[in-house]
């Protein structure tokens, strides 16, 4: 597995649409071959947030940046950050990688 959490600080007054870009860019990577995970997580601060993106390989996080979903909202968002977004990249000690196949991603109801 291929882990990234990116850091990411909005402004205030981009919260909300901030929040919507995002969720809707969730739902769509979520349904990518290539993700085992994907989680959008708030911090304390409410303009703080954190990406978890789980990936099989490598390969999968470049596919995503690749994807429509991704470019539409790094262009939507891309003006709501109170400065540049981080990253920092894992690899998987535990749990296995057989373990993230036992346990597929929660996809969001239709």
């Amino acid at each position: 597995m291929f882990i990234v959490h990116v850091v990411i600080h909005v402004n205030p007054e981009n919260r909300e649409d901030f929040i919507a870009a995002t969720l809707s860019n969730v739902e769509n990577s979520i349904l990518e071959p290539g993700i085992a995970r994907f989680d959008f997580l708030q911090d304390s601060d409410p303009c703080r947030f954190v990406l978890v993106e789980v990936y099989r390989t490598p390969d999968d996080a470049a596919a995503h940046k690749a994807t429509p979903h991704y470019l539409v909202w790094r262009d939507t968002v891309a003006h709501m950050m109170a400065e540049p977004r981080s990253s920092t990249k894992y690899t998987n000690i535990a749990p296995d990688e057989a373990s993230w196949d036992a346990h597929p991603p929660i996809r969001p109801a239709t």
